[in-house]
């Protein structure tokens, strides 16, 4: 994974390059003096000046803005002189103060420490048990895909967690081939949710891509990452092939989103091609990559910034502001409802309009929390129909089928919590009596369940004119009387 094509602050991804952090040094403590994490180290490298004057020449080094590299590195050489980081004895707790200092600077920069005998890291660089390589830990993870469905309503959903790395130029590629299977399943969706609010970043080149599954392959949207020497494009080398130009789009993004996440919602923000929901992102927006210290230690440094064509800047410091905002977790049902509101003013005479219509009524009505009888009031057995009123929660189930889980829509309207564009309707006689029960489905038929069935005769059928003939026996060719297991017959 080149740092020239990585916004990377993911853990999983950080430790992928474990590898260039671990490795002794002559100073570095024996495995066993200390608890993983906490080890005490002596020598050149125990001193703390020595990892922060490393730090410091990377920065001034490899920094993209080399004035404010060098203005780094000289307050960190300062604050090194004064003994500042001389208290912090142990690897953890020099690297998390490093951190907390250098990350108001930039919101990419990490100073790590990976410890040899660390339990949960592998003791041999990229080979070891746990993290054998950034591609295995892609292809355990789905390749950042962790959940892709069709909602009800035909809302397309595809939470991603991660980028991952792509080959440049390959179409077979196996990240690749995961956004595309992604995007093939919800084809026929009316509308799409696409859902970052727990994804830190990853590939530029995944971000790209996705970003060209909505948008003209011409549009100059793509952010021009400036380095020190030079520039270059995030227009991706290969472009997803049939873009969906005209499908509503809604980001959902979090405090937590950053990074390569950020860069998709920006960009596709930018471009007035997604309506993003929830709450304004890390701020994250540099490239970069780790450079290893020595001793465990490594720091990941900005190594080029990105300036978008259509705004002029990035989302650096200040993060991706949300069209509605909203907390993270009430995202995905606000989006939905924006998706459904948009598509029935769209096409309000649509043949699924009215299943439309039930979809955003039941979200409407699952987040107010309408009130109507008590739920008890509904139990009962209504031919066969068994309706339950447990812990405050309603539930409808037919035989050995997948019970419902009912919602209030209103009074003695309700609808399944698994699919809002099933309904159950119970009806009351001139008593108030609850006399039955109704399912209504999707597709509009509608099913009645008496509370007290119909008490009818059997049916009777006539004889059959002519008594069927007995059963053929049918020869075997395993031979006279013995079993044939295949027929499931003595054979004769």
């Amino acid at each position: 994974m080149s740092p020239l094509k990585t916004r990377c602050c993911a853990t999983a991804l950080l430790l992928a390059g474990c590898g260039l952090l671990l490795g002794s040094t002559p100073g570095e403590a024996a495995a066993g003096d200390a608890v993983a994490g906490e080890a005490v180290v002596d020598g050149a490298t125990a001193v703390p000046r020595a990892t922060v004057e490393r730090v410091a020449a990377l920065i001034q080094s490899h920094y993209f803005d080399a004035a404010k590299g060098a203005a780094i590195a000289a307050a960190l050489r300062s604050a090194e002189q004064s003994g500042e980081f001389d208290p912090l004895r142990r690897p953890l707790e020099l690297a998390t103060a490093l951190t907390t200092l250098l990350h108001p600077l930039d919101h990419h920069f990490r100073v790590l420490w990976s410890s040899e005998s660390g339990q949960y890291l592998p003791s041999s660089g990229p080979s070891g048990p746990f993290f054998a390589s950034a591609d295995a830990i892609e292809r355990r993870t789905a390749y950042g895909f962790r959940r892709v469905e069709m909602l009800p309503g035909a809302l397309g959903y595809i939470e991603l967690q991660s980028f991952a790395d792509l080959a440049d130029g390959k179409r077979a590629d196996p990240a690749r081939a995961a956004v595309n299977a992604a995007l093939q399943l919800v084809s026929g969706a009316q509308a799409l949710i696409v859902d970052l609010r727990d994804n830190v970043g990853g590939s530029s080149d995944m971000a790209a891509y996705l970003i060209s599954a909505f948008t003209p392959p011409s549009a100059d949207i793509y952010d021009v990452i400036h380095w020190r020497n030079g520039t270059d494009s995030e227009r991706p080398v290969l472009r997803y092939a049939q873009p969906r130009l005209q499908v509503p789009l809604y980001l959902l993004i979090s405090a937590r989103t950053a990074s390569a996440a950020e860069a998709a919602a920006y960009t596709l923000h930018a471009a007035g091609r997604a309506v993003i929901v929830g709450q304004t992102s890390a701020g994250a927006a540099n490239v970069g990559g780790i450079f290893p210290l020595g001793g465990g230690f490594g720091v990941f440094i900005p190594i080029g910034t990105p300036i978008n064509p259509l705004t002029g800047g990035n989302w650096e410091g200040k993060g991706v502001a949300p069209d509605y905002p909203v907390a993270a977790q009430a995202a995905l049902p606000y989006a939905e409802e924006l998706a459904l509101t948009t598509l029935l003013e769209r096409n309000p005479a649509a043949p699924e309009a009215a299943y439309l219509r039930r979809v955003l009524e039941a979200l409407r009505a699952q987040a107010a929390h309408r009130a109507g009888p008590p739920l008890r009031s509904y139990a009962g057995v209504y031919s066969g129909t068994v309706v339950t009123a447990t812990g405050g929660v309603l539930g409808l189930r037919q035989g050995d089928r997948m019970p419902w889980t009912l919602v209030r829509l209103q009074g003695d309207v309700f609808f399944d919590q698994g699919d809002p564009g099933r309904g159950v309707v119970f009806e009351r006689g001139a008593a108030g009596t609850i006399t039955g029960l109704k399912l209504v489905y999707p597709n509009g038929h509608e099913v009645w369940f008496p509370a007290q069935a119909a008490r009818l005769p059997p049916l009777r059928l006539p004889p059959t004119s002519r008594p069927l003939p007995p059963p053929r026996p049918q020869a075997s060719s395993r031979g006279v009387g013995c079993y044939d297991s295949r027929a499931g017959r003595a054979a004769v």
